[in-house]
């Protein structure tokens, strides 16, 4: 299983949007250089994530934006789960048509334990709890002259 890049570069923009709550809108363009990624390819990253209202515009046509909700009602589970859609692992998960032996098939019921357990691990982190992190990641750099 692979975390595609639009999941990994949406979770970036999240965290960004997130590290300036309360501090007005953030322009797509400062994030993009913060972390690296083109303003391009985030103007896409974006639209399911304001589709769901995780991002709201600020502003006119040349608007920043907030979160749509508290970071702390945010988890990570529901970003990624936007970005990258169904996250399990195997199609017969959701879908027993898929298959004539999802009834006897034990690799089936690992596939689902497994699955069970990235959704639970994932749902355990909020975005707040991620901005937190990156917050402390930045002090040891600066502690440690990294």
């Amino acid at each position: 299983m692979r975390i595609s890049t639009r999941a990994r570069y949406g979770l970036r923009l999240m965290i960004e949007i997130a590290a300036n709550s309360g501090k007005g809108p953030i322009y797509l363009k400062e994030i993009a250089k913060n972390i690296d990624v083109s303003e391009k390819y985030l103007s896409q990253i974006i639209i399911p994530l304001k589709g769901k209202a995780l991002i709201n515009t600020y502003g006119g046509a040349h608007s920043g934006y907030i979160l749509g909700r508290s970071s702390s009602e945010i988890k990570l589970k529901e970003i990624v789960e936007i970005l990258e859609g169904d996250l399990n692992l195997i199609g017969c998960v959701n879908n027993t048509s898929v298959c004539g032996k999802v009834h006897t098939c034990v690799t089936r019921d690992i596939w689902t334990m497994l699955g069970e357990r990235i959704s639970e691990f994932l749902n355990s982190f909020t975005l707040e709890d991620l901005v937190r992190m990156q917050k402390e990641k930045a002090e040891d750099m600066v502690m440690y002259g990294i």
